[in-house]
C-alpha cells in the first residue's frame, strides 16, 4: 500500500471543486446587506461584488502558483510556514483553530438556524432560533466526528443542490424582471442616499464573507493531473465563475421585487423574491434548498474546526500536543481536537448572539464575528506574499511579481475597507485577538525546542 496520493483530478473536476467549496450560505446571508450597506444602488452594489470577487481572484491565483512550487503543502499553515518559517506558521494555525474557524461555523449554524426560522415564522433571534442553530452545531459535528465518510457525501449532495436556488434566481429573475420592468425600475431607483465611500466599504466587506473558502481549494494539487497547468486554471476559472453566478443572483434578486421591499422584509427579503417568481408553494420548496446549502457550508466549516489544534499538535507545537494529536483507531478522526473545537464554536455562538442579536451583552466590545476573522486573515496573507516576491526569483514576472502585488492591493483594500466599515469595532477586535494571540504565544514558548527556523533548515544543507 503506497501513502503517495495519486494524480486522478483532471481540470473541469477541480473546477467543480472549486466552485462547490466556495460556494455557500455567504451569497444568501450577505446580499441583504449589500443591498442595504448601498441603499439600494444596484449599480454600487454590483461594483462592490466585483471588487470583492477580484481580490479573491487575485488572491487565489497567487496562492495556486506556491501551491505548485511546494507540492507538499496543504493549506494556508503550510504556505505560512514555507515562506514565513514554523513559528509564523504556528500562529497562522492557531488563529485558524481558535478564532478563524469557530467564528465562521458558530455564525453559519445561526444563518442555518436564521432560514430555517424564516421559513417556519419564528423569530431569528429568539430562542428556537439559537436552540435550532445549537442542534445544527451538534449535529455537524456528530457528524464529522463519528461518520468523516457520511459528511464527505452529504458534502457532495450539497454542492448540487446549493447551485439549483442561485441559478434559478439568476435565470428566472432576470427574465421576469426584464419582461415586467422591475430589473429596470430597481437599477434606476436608490431607496435611500448613502455615503458612497462607506456604502462601497461596507458592501465589499460584506462580500469576504460570501467569497471565503477559496484557500481551501489549493489543497488538492497533490491529486491533480499537471497541477502546474490545471491549479491555476481551475482556480482562475473556477472563482470567475463563482463572481458571475453571485452577480446574477444579485440581478435576479432585483427582478422579483422592488429593492425597498427587499431591504424592509430584513431575513424575510429572500423569500419573499423566491416566493414572487416562483409562487408561495414553489419559493417555499426553493427556500428549502437555500437552507440545505446552508448546512452543507457548515459542514465543511465543520470540517477545519474538529482538526484544528490537531493540525497544530501534528507539527510537534502548541498545548496539549499528545493530547490533541490523537486518532481514533475506529473512526480514524482526531477526537480529542474535535471536542475542543465544537467547544471554541459554542462559546463564539454564545459571543455572536450576545453581540449581535441582543441589546448587546459585552458593551465596547460587540464586534460582528462574522466578517472580521475574514479580513484578518487576508492581513495574514501580506507577508507571505511579501516572502514569495523575496524568495521566488525564478518565476516570470507576472507571476513573480504581478500577481502577488495585485494581491498585496486587494488585501490592504479589505484592510482599509473593514476599518470604515466597522469603525470601532476594529479596535474591540483586535483586543480580543491579541489577547488569544498572546495566549497561543505562551503556548509556543513552551515548545521552542519543536521550532526549526525554516532558513536555518536551508542553510544546513
Amino acid at each position: 500500500m503506497s501513502n503517495k496520493l495519486h494524480k486522478k483530478y483532471g481540470l473541469f473536476t477541480a473546477i467543480a471543486m472549486v466552485i462547490g467549496i466556495v460556494i455557500g450560505s455567504g451569497v444568501f446571508f450577505k446580499a441583504e446587506k449589500v443591498l442595504t450597506a448601498t441603499g439600494g444602488n444596484l449599480f454600487l452594489g454590483i461594483i462592490a461584488w466585483i471588487i470583492g470577487g477580484i481580490i479573491m481572484i487575485t488572491c487565489a491565483y497567487t496562492f495556486s502558483v506556491m501551491a505548485t512550487k511546494y507540492e507538499y503543502v496543504n493549506g494556508v499553515v503550510d504556505y505560512a510556514e514555507a515562506t514565513m518559517g514554523k513559528t509564523y506558521g504556528y500562529y497562522v494555525g492557531w488563529f485558524m483553530a481558535v478564532i478563524y474557524y469557530p467564528t465562521l461555523t458558530s455564525v453559519l449554524a445561526w444563518v442555518s438556524a436564521r432560514y430555517t426560522c424564516v421559513l417556519f415564522g419564528f423569530s431569528i433571534s429568539g430562542g428556537e432560533c439559537m436552540t435550532i442553530a445549537c442542534l445544527y452545531l451538534v449535529g455537524a459535528f456528530a457528524i464529522n466526528s463519528l461518520s468523516p465518510i457520511l459528511a464527505g457525501k452529504f458534502q457532495v449532495c450539497t454542492t448540487v443542490i446549493k447551485l439549483i436556488p442561485l441559478l434559478l434566481m439568476a435565470v428566472v429573475g432576470t427574465i421576469v424582471g426584464v419582461i415586467n420592468g422591475m430589473t429596470s425600475y430597481n437599477f434606476q431607483t436608490v431607496v435611500e442616499k448613502v455615503d458612497m465611500a462607506g456604502g462601497l466599504f461596507t458592501a465589499v466587506v460584506a462580500t469576504a464573507f460570501a467569497y471565503e473558502g477559496w484557500i481551501i481549494a489549493t489543497s488538492i494539487n497533490a491529486e491533480l493531473k499537471d497541477a502546474k497547468k490545471n491549479l491555476p486554471l481551475a482556480l482562475i476559472i473556477g472563482t470567475f465563475a463563482i463572481m458571475v453566478v453571485y452577480i446574477l443572483y444579485y440581478i435576479g434578486l432585483a427582478g422579483a421585487v422592488p429593492n425597498s421591499v427587499m431591504m424592509a422584509g430584513g431575513e424575510s427579503g429572500a423569500k419573499l423574491a423566491f416566493e414572487k417568481i416562483f409562487s408561495s408553494v414553489g419559493g417555499s420548496l426553493i427556500f428549502v434548498f437555500v437552507i440545505i446549502s446552508c448546512l452543507g457550508t457548515l459542514n465543511g466549516l465543520m470540517l477545519g474546526c474538529t482538526r484544528g489544534l490537531y493540525s497544530i499538535a501534528a507539527r510537534g507545537l502548541g498545548p496539549k500536543q499528545k493530547v490533541f494529536k490523537q486518532v481514533d483507531n475506529i473512526t480514524n478522526m482526531p477526537t480529542n481536537s474535535s471536542v475542543i473545537g465544537l467547544l471554541f464554536c459554542g462559546v463564539w455562538l454564545l459571543f455572536f448572539y450576545g453581540s449581535q442579536l441582543t441589546e448587546g451583552w459585552f458593551g465596547f466590545f460587540n464586534f460582528d464575528s462574522s466578517e472580521l476573522p475574514i479580513v484578518t486573515i487576508y492581513a495574514m496573507y501580506i507577508p507571505i506574499f511579501i516572502m514569495m516576491i523575496k524568495k521566488e526569483t525564478s518565476l516570470g514576472v507576472f507571476k513573480h511579481f504581478v500577481m502577488p502585488i495585485l494581491s498585496i492591493i486587494g488585501c490592504i483594500f479589505m484592510i482599509i475597507a473593514a476599518c470604515f466599515s466597522h469603525k470601532m469595532h476594529v479596535v474591540a477586535y483586535l483586543i480580543v485577538f491579541a489577547i488569544i494571540m498572546i495566549i497561543g504565544s505562551i503556548t509556543i514558548n513552551k515548545n521552542r525546542d519543536h521550532l526549526v527556523d525554516e532558513h536555518k533548515i536551508v542553510k544546513n544543507k
